[in-house]
């Protein structure tokens, strides 16, 4: 992967949730999706109680999965 094709923002952090959490990005964006209407830092820490995601990790997948909603 060339460094112009290298995946910045959110999505960057993508690999090592799923290595560190051992679930698919669809999974975590699901859940993100099942607390559709509340705002970004009560759904990461929804994330970070219920099933125990880093901060950092849970920042990211809220802010790619509120992205996709967005038009």
């Amino acid at each position: 992967m060339s460094e112009s094709e290298k995946v910045k923002g959110p999505a960057s952090y993508f690999p090592s949730i799923e290595k560190k959490y051992g679930q698919p990005i669809e999974h975590w964006k699901q859940i993100v999706r099942t607390q559709d209407g509340k705002p970004h830092m009560q759904i990461v820490a929804f994330l970070k109680e219920t099933h125990g995601l880093g901060h950092g990790h849970a920042n990211a997948l809220v802010a790619a999965t509120l992205a996709e909603t967005k038009s």
